[in-house]
């Protein structure tokens, strides 16, 4: 399966995407996908022949529950829908608790690393295994980028890979830039992790921009395509010849020129590398021999780490042993910051209405009140937190923030009496 050259197709760019020359197919994110209304340009794309890929991003496969079969179904319709040759989503978890641990669910709002132990890739293979047997085409699966290192790691990244593809028989899609991310952050070598890993089974390839502040390399996907993010490409296309290479843009589109000429450098940087001598892999030391399997111990004792991992992370609670309690104020800001930025894009009315204060109020909101549903009821819970202690303090946007608010929850907001009555009643049944 070829797909040659392509780029990430988002709403905001839809036109320049059509526009860009030589691009011969796109990655679309899945859940921005409606099975029953196609996006024009995705239907004017397919009849010109360019294959569409849905790449999702909310299934958390790395989780310690099985995949939700709603999920699944959802993304084998828009697989059906687009004709696809294969779909794809990372190897990461968005969500934590739950039944396995009797506590409320978190959603992260964003792709978050496994640790690289035995129990988490049992409890991720078999989850692969469900995706792969509701889904109409083959999976192929994402590294992620990570701010954080789970402590006491029995597997190096290339190593978890090899295991993932020869217990599952699943793709990989290979990133590149978070390879790149994962040298600055965790001081982890790109060159070994490509030694180790089976190329063979690349289905293609993702190229990003990200940028660096203060030691810690942030991939944004709103920045140029650096340097030592292409010498990986580079890398990669010295040891096999990918079936496919894509730009990905989620934020800052830059004009058509630009996204053209940062296409021009991959295609330069696979040319350059392909006219090298074809490199020698470093033979990795074997497969390293794992425990037999254990899964569902390996379930209950991956929820809880992850649980730990994600409640200090939004909702303040202690740093589990071994973490970097740097790094971890690191990761929690920013999906704090993400989580604002999303809310602003689904809720654009509460910006509007809030002005300059829409950010301070929303992440001093987002502090003790993780996020347990999706962004909308988010947006929803933080009007609903602003009238109860009634603000905005400017009457007129109060009255707009309430109608906002009256029209997508509920006849009338909850008054602030009302509000304590319930979390009195709660404390007392011990809820």
């Amino acid at each position: 399966m070829e797909l040659g050259t392509g780029i990430g197709w988002r709403p905001e760019i839809a036109e320049t995407v059509e526009a860009l020359p030589g691009i011969e197919w796109v990655e679309a994110v899945a859940e921005n996908i409606c099975t029953d209304h196609l996006p024009q340009s995705l239907v004017r794309l397919r009849e010109r022949g360019v294959t569409v890929v849905p790449h999702g991003v909310s299934l958390g496969l790395g989780g310690a529950d099985r995949p939700d079969p709603g999920r699944l179904a959802a993304l084998a319709a828009k697989a059906e829908l687009l004709g696809t040759p294969l779909v794809t989503e990372h190897i990461a978890f968005v969500r934590a608790g739950g039944t396995l641990t009797a506590s409320p669910v978190l959603e992260a709002g964003h792709l978050l690393p496994v640790a690289r132990t035995w129990d988490a890739l049992e409890v991720l293979c078999e989850n692969v295994r469900i995706a792969q047997d509701s889904l109409p085409v083959p999976l192929a699966l994402e590294n992620i980028a990570a701010l954080v290192s789970w402590p006491g790691d029995q597997l190096t990244e290339g190593q978890f890979l090899a295991e993932l593809v020869e217990r599952t028989g699943v793709r990989l899609l290979i990133d590149v830039a978070n390879l790149h991310t994962n040298h600055v952050n965790r001081g982890e070598d790109p060159a070994q992790a490509l030694d180790e890993l089976p190329v063979e089974a690349i289905a293609y390839v993702h190229v990003a921009g990200g940028v660096e502040k203060d030691g810690v390399w942030h991939d944004t996907h709103a920045h140029p395509v650096t340097r030592p993010v292409l010498d990986v490409l580079g890398e990669l296309r010295s040891r096999v010849d990918p079936p496919g290479v894509l730009l990905e843009r989620d934020d800052d589109f830059p004009p058509g020129a630009e996204l053209a000429a940062e296409l021009t450098a991959i295609r330069e940087t696979l040319a350059a590398a392909a006219s090298e001598p074809r490199r020698v892999r470093r033979q990795p030391a074997g497969r390293v021999a794992g425990p037999a399997s254990r899964t569902a111990g390996a379930r209950g004792r991956t929820s809880v780490a992850q649980t730990a991992l994600l409640s200090s992370l939004v909702a303040g609670t202690p740093v589990p042993d071994g973490f970097d309690h740097r790094r971890l104020a690191v990761q929690s800001r920013a999906l704090a910051a993400k989580r604002a930025d999303v809310v602003a894009k689904v809720a654009p009315e509460l910006p509007e209405i809030l002005g300059d204060g829409y950010r301070g109020a929303f992440l001093a909101y987002a502090r003790n009140r993780p996020m347990s549903a999706g962004y909308r009821r988010d947006a929803l819970g933080f009007a609903e937190q602003l009238l109860v202690a009634g603000h905005p303090v400017d009457e007129a946007a109060r009255r707009r923030l309430t109608r906002w608010w009256e029209e997508r929850a509920a006849p009338r907001p909850p008054r602030r009496a009302t509000r304590l009555v319930h979390a009195a009643r709660a404390a007392l049944l011990g809820k």
